[in-house]
């Protein structure tokens, strides 16, 4: 037997769950195949099996935490798989009839579904031995659980007889007279509450705000897009302006790149920026590195390549370490003020908002409706006073107000 082990997944993470079986005890299993698939505190990771054989035995199930290092199942080799049974011979008629192979048995605890119908299916709290299929082979598919969560909804609720009606139990801690929902957070969705909390507990967070006027570069996106795309097979957005002039704002005020490990100040000479993409998990930062040696296209190539993974859960540990500043835009939610809260070990962060034309004074006598935006950075005022944190900001505030001299430059 050759086991399947949780493998080594990134220097500090240590344990993961079991997310769902991507192939099921009876599967034949080339190498290469993924197997399962786990969640832990950032990505989920697909496992693939080394030898080919078939999965004789799971050892966990989904939901189940396991630690790196942990045998998970169990992989028969071709050696030690069953032999195919001889064709049965009937005697009577001197006949020879090919008996079909049997399809993996499914216990009543672990029926046969799709991984997407697994995964649906225990969050909606759903027991997939109640779920109706029509597949042939009896395997219960995502559509299966979301027609049966149709139905059990229509089901009106049983009128209670008099008989029925009892005095409802005072409610308990932690509990509600009222109809609620338990919902188990995700691994991820633990990770960053913990995290976030992490955050504001062990540093001197303070967040500082200026507006940034979008006129001229809106105006020059406008000019430039369409050549932009041409050229470059890629659509210029917003994120690479801003990720060009915070770099120049983190070389001139450098503490804002920095990182505190005991008593000590890392100052980082690289630039690896990270920007926050939102998915149905929770909010991920994925990293753009060496993001001041890239050009404008090759940011939002790399940009746009890092949140179709995350969106896509493909994205790996790598994409997500070692980040130096990130970038959050609440703005692409109608977000038009927020404070963001620092990713640690990092010690800034930039918060974009919704572009809302405001009225502007242009001088004493004259007001004019422009395209503003609200701009907020988070610090950590341990090794950051409010001057550097100030100067950085307005900093990113003048080169996108003069976005030429960013293109150009």
């Amino acid at each position: 037997m050759i086991e399947i082990i949780v493998p080594q997944l990134a220097e500090s993470v240590t344990e993961g769950t079991i997310a769902a079986w991507l192939k099921q005890p009876g599967d034949k299993i080339n190498p290469g195949d993924y197997i399962v698939e786990l969640e832990t505190d950032k990505v989920n990771v697909e496992i693939n099996a080394d030898t080919g054989g078939i999965l004789k035995k799971v050892l966990k199930q989904p939901g189940d935490t396991v630690l790196v290092g942990e045998v998970i199942a169990y992989i028969a080799t071709a050696d030690e798989n069953v032999v195919t049974p001889e064709p049965k011979v009937v005697e009577e008629a001197k006949e020879v009839i090919e008996t079909e192979p049997a399809l993996p048995e499914a216990s009543n605890e672990r029926p046969l579904a799709f991984p997407s119908a697994r995964k649906l299916a225990r969050e909606k709290g759903i027991n997939l031995n109640e779920v109706a299929t029509n597949d042939p082979l009896g395997r219960i598919r995502k559509q299966d659980v979301e027609a049966y969560q149709k139905s059990e909804a229509q089901i009106p609720a049983p009128t209670p007889t008099a008989k029925q009606v009892v005095e409802a139990p005072k409610a308990s801690a932690g509990s509600f007279a009222k109809p609620t929902e338990r919902i188990k957070m995700s691994r991820r969705r633990q990770t960053i509450a913990k995290r976030l909390v992490e955050a504001q507990q062990t540093a001197a967070m303070l967040t500082t705000y200026n507006e940034v006027d979008m006129s001229a570069l809106l105006d020059l996106r406008k000019r430039r897009k369409d050549k932009f795309f041409e050229q470059n097979g890629v659509k210029l957005g917003f994120m690479s302006f801003f990720t060009k002039a915070v770099i120049i704002a983190l070389k001139k005020f450098p503490l804002v790149n920095a990182e505190i490990q005991g008593d000590e100040i890392v100052l980082k000479k690289f630039y690896d920026i990270g920007v926050a993409v939102s998915t149905d998990e929770g909010l991920v930062v994925p990293v753009v590195r060496d993001a001041d040696r890239l050009g404008f296209a090759e940011i939002e190539r790399e940009i746009g390549d890092l949140a179709k993974k995350a969106r896509d859960n493909k994205l790996k540990l790598d994409d997500l370490q070692g980040g130096t500043f990130t970038i959050t835009n609440g703005g692409v939610f109608g977000s038009l003020w927020s404070t963001p809260i620092l990713n640690a070990p990092q010690v800034g962060i930039l918060g974009m908002h919704k572009i809302q034309m405001r009225p502007v004074a242009i001088d004493d006598d004259r007001f004019e409706n422009r395209p503003m935006m609200y701009l907020a950075l988070s610090y950590d005022h341990r090794i950051i006073d409010g001057k550097e944190a100030v100067g950085f900001l307005v900093k990113v505030k003048e080169l996108l107000e003069d976005p030429e001299s960013l293109f150009l430059g």
